[in-house]
C-alpha cells in the first residue's frame, strides 16, 4: 500500500532557519589554518579568555572561539553561525559551504532513504540497523531538529531525545531492525563475517522501508563492504532500488537520521538487557564492559553470554577463563570466534528474512 504523505511545501529560507537555530560548530584545522586563526583572534575585535587545553581562545559579544591544542576549533554562542559564515569560512577555511549543502548537492533533499547501524563494536547488546526516509520537506524539519551524525552527539540522553523526536516526525517513514544477541550469535555462526551480517541487515531495513514508502528510488549507506552483498540479500521489493555506498555518508540527512534512530534503539535495548539480567550494561568493549560481563556470568552462568553478548569477540574468552569456564560451556552458538580459517564458512546457508527475532 502506497504511503500517503502530505504535500511538500518548499523551504527557500532554510539558510535563515539554520542561522536562528545553530549555536555550536566544530572544525578540525590544518597547521596553516590554525596560524591564520591565531592571527585573526589577536586583533582588537576579540577579548582573550583562558580555556583549559586551548592554544588560543577569545570572545566576541555574541560567541566564543576556542582553538584547542589538538587543532580542533569550537565556535559557540548566539552569533556562532554568522561568525563561521563571514569570518571562519572566507578568512580561515577558504571555502563557503555552511547553509549551502543542499544547493551544492541537491540529492541530499531529493527523495531517498539512508541506512546506518549501531552496536557493531559493542560487546554487550544487539546490533541495530535503521533506515530513514527523507524528502525536501523532511530535510527542512531535520535541519530544525539539528539532525547530524550520531557520533557528533556526545550525550546519550540527547541522542535518545532526538531519536524520540525523529520517530514522531518520521511516523511510517522509518524502520529499525534489531538483531538481538542470540540471533546475532546464530547469524555469525552461519556467516562468519560481520560485514555479511551488516549487508543482510541493511537489505532487511531497505525491504521493510519500501513496504512503507514503495516509491522511494534510492538507498544510501556508509561504505562497509561490497555493494553486491546488499544486492544479493535483497528480496523482490528491493531489486529495483538504486543502491549507493560512500565514505562518511553520515553527512547525508537521511543517513544521519538513521544513525540517530539506530543509536537510540541500541541504547534502549542495552538498558533493557541490564534490567533483564540485573547488571550494569555499559557500551563499548572496555575493561568496564568486561567486568560487567564477568558479573553476568557470576550471576547467571556462562550460557547467559549467548543472550547478552556478541560471543565471537575475544572478550568472551577472557571473561570465561577468569571464571573457570571455556567456550564449550556456551553451546553451539557461542563457539564461533572472530578469527576463522580460510573457507571455514564457505557454503553455509544464508538466513531467510524472518530468522532474527
Amino acid at each position: 500500500m502506497r504511503a500517503e504523505l502530505p504535500p511538500a511545501p518548499r523551504f527557500p529560507m532554510v539558510r535563515s532557519m539554520e542561522a536562528k537555530r545553530r549555536t555550536s560548530f566544530t572544525y578540525p584545522l590544518s597547521p596553516g589554518q590554525r596560524e591564520a586563526l591565531a592571527e585573526e583572534l589577536a586583533d582588537g575585535n576579540y577579548r582573550a579568555v583562558q580555556v583549559p587545553h586551548a592554544s588560543h581562545a577569545a570572545e566576541r559579544p555574541d560567541c566564543r572561539i576556542v582553538l584547542y591544542e589538538s587543532g580542533k576549533c569550537v565556535v559557540q554562542g548566539a552569533g556562532a553561525q554568522d561568525w563561521v559564515t563571514f569570518v571562519l569560512e572566507p578568512r580561515i577555511l577558504g571555502a563557503a559551504s555552511l547553509g549551502y549543502e543542499n544547493t551544492l548537492d541537491p540529492s541530499r533533499v531529493q527523495p531517498h532513504m539512508g541506512i546506518d547501524e549501531s552496536g557493531k563494536g559493542d560487546y554487550l547488546g544487539p546490533m541495530v540497523i535503521a533506515a530513514a526516509y527523507v524528502d525536501e520537506r523532511l530535510a527542512a524539519e531535520f535541519a530544525r531538529l539539528n539532525v547530524r551524525d550520531s557520533k557528533r552527539i556526545t550525550s546519550d540522553r540527547a541522542a535518545l531525545t532526538l531519536a524520540r523526536d525523529l520517530r514522531r516526525l518520521l511516523h511510517g517513514r522509518h524502520v529499525v531492525v534489531t538483531i538481538g544477541p542470540r540471533a546475532y550469535n546464530r547469524l555469525y555462526a552461519k556467516m562468519g563475517s560481520v560485514n555479511k551480517m551488516l549487508a543482510w541487515g541493511h537489505a532487511r531495513a531497505i525491504e521493510d522501508l519500501l513496504d512503507l514508502v514503495p516509491d522511494c528510488p534510492r538507498a544510501l549507506s556508509d561504505q562497509f563492504g561490497p555493494e553486491r552483498q546488499i544486492r544479493q540479500a535483497l528480496l523482490r521489493n528491493g531489486r529495483d532500488i538504486r543502491l549507493e555506498q560512500r565514505p562518511k555518508a553520515e553527512s547525508d540527512p537521511a543517513v544521519a537520521a538513521a544513525s540517530i534512530l539506530a543509536r537510540g534503539a541500541f541504547l534502549d535495548a542495552l538498558h533493557a538487557l541490564g534490567e533483564r539480567f540485573g547488571v550494569t550494561a555499559p557500551k563499548g568493549a572496555s575493561p568496564a564492559v568486561e567486568a560487567a560481563a564477568a558479573d553476568l556470568v557470576g550471576r547467571h552462568g556462562p550460557a547467559a553470554l549467548v543472550d547478552a553478548a556478541k560471543c565471537h569477540f575475544q572478550t568472551t574468552d577472557r571473561v570465561l577463563a577468569a571464571a573457570g569456564h571455556s567456550r564449550a560451556d556456551l553451546g553451539e552458538l557461542g563457539r564461533a570466534v572472530s578469527k576463522v580459517k580460510s573457507g571455514e564458512w564457505r557454503g553455509r546457508r544464508a538466513p531467510t528474512k524472518k530468522e532474527p527475532a
